[in-house]
């Protein structure tokens, strides 16, 4: 059987029929080709060589998916698999490590790419400069030893770590690597994520806990090894249910609680692909600075068309607020809560 029709078969076993460009993503993943019996070594084979593939697009269009059922296809002990959070952790430690030889970043090349053909890179995404200036020189490393890479992100390489310090450098370095891959658009129409999390089989009075909450997100995320209950936000830490990736899960009491404001609410909207909001609690105006602060972080991701998930459980919305002072503005607020859990916002883009 091969392995086109295996990944399409497991797609199908899991209720998704695969658009015309995720068949595309298919064949192309499944015409790569590996070096058998050659040893590793960092040497350079060339510019026109094909060594992997580039694929952007969208949040939920199924990048991710599609290359771990591929990936599923291949020996498990002939390829290395790193969200790039984790991966750049992994590669500041080894860089301490071997901070004592002569070219350290080169040793850690060698360690990634030891029995190892292939090197997947799932959510790439550069937005620190210690990592812009590391990154673009590790890939050219591992690619010229002849290791394959597959790389998904949301942005097309020409769109990375825009407005970045140093990024001519981070650029030049990332075209190098580029060169050597084929660069994938994955524009495929539907948004399984989106669809996953709006069509949960449960009744309309469920009541969610944290574990159903939890098992939501573990269903339809791939979650990094570095999972806080922290987030930096312009340089100033709160707490937090969950952050792992692009996904932040917060308490509606404890963090609206804190003072933040619109930049900061402008900060995670911008940098997240999903915010999770529950423990939902009516507020009068004893309360109102936790309103307040609600609407305004609902009217900029109203307006970003955040994608935001609430677990209002058992509270009516227009039962959140109660109090007098804010009537006009919670309005307002309650007629966006209403359209923001709805297909046409969340799948229109």
């Amino acid at each position: 059987m091969s392995v086109t029709k295996n990944i399409i078969d497991a797609l199908k076993n899991q209720e998704i029929r695969p658009d015309s460009s995720q068949q595309d993503l298919i064949k192309k993943l499944a015409n790569i080709e590996f070096r058998k019996g050659f040893t590793k070594s960092i040497k350079k084979f060339g510019n026109k060589e094909d060594l992997g593939i580039y694929i952007w697009g969208d949040v939920g269009r199924g990048k991710t998916l599609i290359i771990n059922e591929y990936l599923k296809q291949l020996n498990p002990n002939d390829h290395k698999s790193f969200h790039y959070i984790d991966l750049m952790s992994f590669v500041h430690n080894e860089l301490n490590i071997n901070s004592g030889t002569k070219d350290p970043l080169n040793q850690v090349a060698k360690n990634l790419v030891k029995k190892c053909d292939l090197i997947f890179i799932d959510e790439f995404q550069v937005e620190d400069v210690s990592d812009a200036m590391i990154i673009g020189s590790l890939l050219i490393k591992i690619l010229d030893s002849g290791t394959k890479i597959i790389i998904t992100s949301n942005s097309h390489p020409n769109d990375l770590y825009k407005d970045g310090l140093q990024r001519e450098k981070f650029i030049k370095s990332i075209m190098t690597c580029t060169e050597k891959l084929k660069i994938f658009e994955l524009d495929g129409e539907i948004d399984y994520r989106s669809r996953n999390i709006i069509d949960i089989s449960h009744s309309k009075d469920y009541l969610y806990s944290e574990i159903d909450i939890l098992n939501l997100i573990k269903d339809n995320f791939i979650l990094s090894n570095e999972q806080n209950t922290e987030i930096t936000i312009n340089e100033r830490k709160f707490k937090c249910k969950l952050s792992s990736n692009n996904l932040l899960w917060i308490d509606f009491m404890t963090f609206f609680k804190e003072p933040t404001g619109s930049k900061d609410y402008k900060f995670i909207c911008d940098r997240l692909d999903w915010i999770f909001i529950n423990n939902f609690k009516s507020c009068d105006d004893n309360y109102i600075d936790i309103i307040r602060r609600f609407i305004s972080f609902i009217d900029i991701a109203y307006t970003k068309k955040a994608k935001v998930k609430f677990f209002f459980n058992d509270i009516d919305i227009k039962n959140i607020y109660t109090g007098e002072k804010l009537q006009f503005l919670w309005n307002r607020c309650s007629s966006r809560l209403t359209e923001m859990q709805n297909y046409g916002y969340l799948l229109d883009d």
